[in-house]
């Protein structure tokens, strides 16, 4: 008997190391199938301007749209948002130009390929490509203004990449994931780590937002729900550990993951934007924003 245990013992491990690469060989390439939910029904856009910018393979949907800030004259700045992943730059722009209230900026908001009007497949390489070149076609039409980019949820690992690799003023990053770890941490216990493993090790290095909130030098506002039951608080910390420029936060017990910015919360995302348009050097910050409920739902998820 002891003479066979040792041959049972390296059966088990093979026939485990035998199911790990079967498990390894079908989820291979399936991470953006099951980390995406793209959508292209057309929407309403409420009053936005659509603009397509040719990205690095195919054309890239923007919707812009002003701050009533602007109310008929040049915008001073301009804000990029990255939406959440099941959401729609269609949404995405009207919250953001409502977020930044009376301070002049243009908004662009930026649907993924294979999300709304984008061509291509939805993808999580093709994110960082797409996110990169809708900047550099905003910052042609900015010039010496200051840029901003924003994102919610997964948007913000495309925030960090273009902070990372473009000079940009600031950052404002709602809920931010570090998706490896994620991925790894919460999802992988359920599987043995048998489908989360190889699923995150499909995440491109450029939405490693650990790797580049540490190259980051604008300052960044983070707003961070406390409730948050999709990337749980404890994942928001590590982003906000990583990044390596000056920093406020913006906490809102009670929050969850989809969740506007609060009215408890809104005095102090008020005076952190402010914070953001001084170190900018926009001009003089905006008067204080009274919270307005917003109308419909945006999916930030």
């Amino acid at each position: 008997m002891k003479t066979r245990r040792p041959r049972r013992f390296g059966r088990t491990i093979l026939r485990a190391a035998l199911i790990y690469c079967v498990v390894a060989l079908v989820l291979a390439g399936c991470a953006s199938k099951l980390i995406l939910h793209p959508t292209r029904e057309a929407i309403p856009a409420n009053g936005a301007t659509r603009l397509q910018v040719l990205g690095p393979v195919e054309t890239i949907e923007i919707w812009t749209m002003h701050s009533r800030g602007v109310r008929g004259r040049e915008p001073r700045a301009f804000v990029i948002e990255f939406i959440g992943n099941a959401a729609r730059a269609e949404w995405g722009v009207e919250d953001v130009s409502a977020d930044w209230g009376d301070r002049p900026v243009e908004v662009w908001a930026v649907n993924y390929p294979g999300y709304g009007g984008s061509a291509g497949s939805a993808s999580l390489k093709s994110i960082a490509p797409a996110a990169l070149a809708a900047y550099d076609a905003m910052k042609k039409k900015a010039g010496d203004r200051p840029t901003f980019v924003s994102g919610h949820s997964i948007g913000t690992t495309a925030a960090l990449c273009v902070a990372a690799h473009r000079p940009v003023s600031g950052l404002v990053l709602y809920n931010p994931p570090p998706l490896r770890k994620l991925i790894m941490g919460r999802f992988g216990w359920w599987n043995l780590w048998l489908a989360a493993i190889p699923v995150s090790l499909q995440v491109p290095g450029e939405l490693d937002s650990l790797a580049n909130g540490r190259k980051c030098s604008a300052p960044a506002v983070f707003v961070l729900g406390e409730a948050d039951e999709v990337v749980p608080p404890r994942y928001h910390q590590m982003v906000v550990d990583a990044y390596a420029g000056p920093k406020q936060l913006v906490r809102m017990p009670g929050a969850t993951h989809n969740d506007p910015v609060s009215p408890e919360a809104l005095p102090r995302f008020e005076a952190e934007l402010d914070w953001l348009w001084k170190e900018a050097g926009a001009g003089e910050p905006a008067t204080e924003r009274k919270w307005e409920p917003r109308m419909g739902t945006n999916a930030h998820e």
